[in-house]
């Protein structure tokens, strides 16, 4: 049961996140949606940390260069979904009340996925290995 209330936690913090990002692409002052562009990292972010784990699953080391490789891309992924939306507020695509609202729904949606692989990455009585 602890997975299940960690999961509805979870799917409502990131379902805060994207209501913020959608309050920054729709609201009527704004009304611009080239910050949906960020729903691109979201979905490329935990992709590194995949690739690591299952390479690196044939040793037990604490740390590896794979491990190492991914979470440097995984940052340089983050630290650009957070970069995207200053730079669309500084040329004046967007404004930067949009970007306020972009860059909290990018902290929150983050959170959620550090905690999904915080909840779920360990190896115990549930695992994602079996799919």
């Amino acid at each position: 049961m602890p997975g299940i209330k960690a999961l509805v936690g979870l799917s409502f913090t990131g379902a805060i996140g994207l209501t913020f990002l959608m309050l920054g692409c729709a609201l009527e002052q704004y009304s611009n949606y080239w910050p949906l562009f960020v729903l691109i990292f979201y979905v490329i972010s935990p992709i590194p940390h995949f690739i690591a784990k299952r390479a690196s699953s044939d040793s037990d080391a604490a740390s590896s260069a794979c491990r190492e490789l991914a979470y440097f891309f995984t940052t340089g992924i983050v630290v650009s979904a957070f970069g995207l939306p200053v730079i669309l507020a500084r040329i004046l695509v967007i404004k930067w009340g949009a970007c306020g609202l972009v860059m909290a729904g990018n902290a929150v949606i983050f959170f959620t996925i550090f905690g999904f692989f915080f909840v779920f990455g360990n190896n115990d009585d549930f695992s994602w290995d079996q799919w």
